[in-house]
């Protein structure tokens, strides 16, 4: 809770974490993005063809319980995960301005719907996509 011009105001609170429990994460504050992220890099990270990532601020993410591994997947690209299950947990890195999670690791992922989907210049044919979100070739 935080108090604005004497008015108690909610703030918006997500935990997530891996699928063993080793690692758990806090989310507070309003997401600044969410979307599927179709590029290579992040189809390999996940094994699949494409990733659903949540953004906030990065003083809005914590670590709430156990220690994320690292690893440095590309020149100024940091993903977390599990070392005990493996899971993927974030995305971030010195040229982003936000700490992603992947969606699906939030405790209640309806709570992040994506609003678009970006780099689709390595979107896989076998993916059918939603016209209703935005696209984008790259990352805008």
């Amino acid at each position: 809770m935080k108090r604005e011009l004497g008015v108690i105001m909610a703030i918006e609170v997500h935990d997530g974490g891996c699928m063993c429990g080793a690692v758990r994460y806090r989310l507070s504050g309003a997401f600044t993005y969410s979307a599927h992220c179709h590029c290579r890099s992040c189809q390999r990270a996940v094994g699949a063809g494409f990733a659903t990532y949540s953004a906030v601020a990065p003083e809005n993410f914590s670590v709430t319980n156990g220690k994320l591994a690292i690893y440095r997947s590309s020149p100024g690209v940091e993903r977390g995960f599990c070392r005990k299950c493996g899971t993927s947990l974030t995305y971030g890195g010195e040229a982003w301005t936000d700490i992603a999670v992947m969606t699906a690791t939030l405790d209640d992922p309806a709570a992040a719907a994506p609003t678009s989907n970006v780099y689709l210049d390595h979107k896989q044919p076998w993916v059918a996509l939603d016209d209703a979100l935005k696209a984008f070739s790259k990352f805008p």
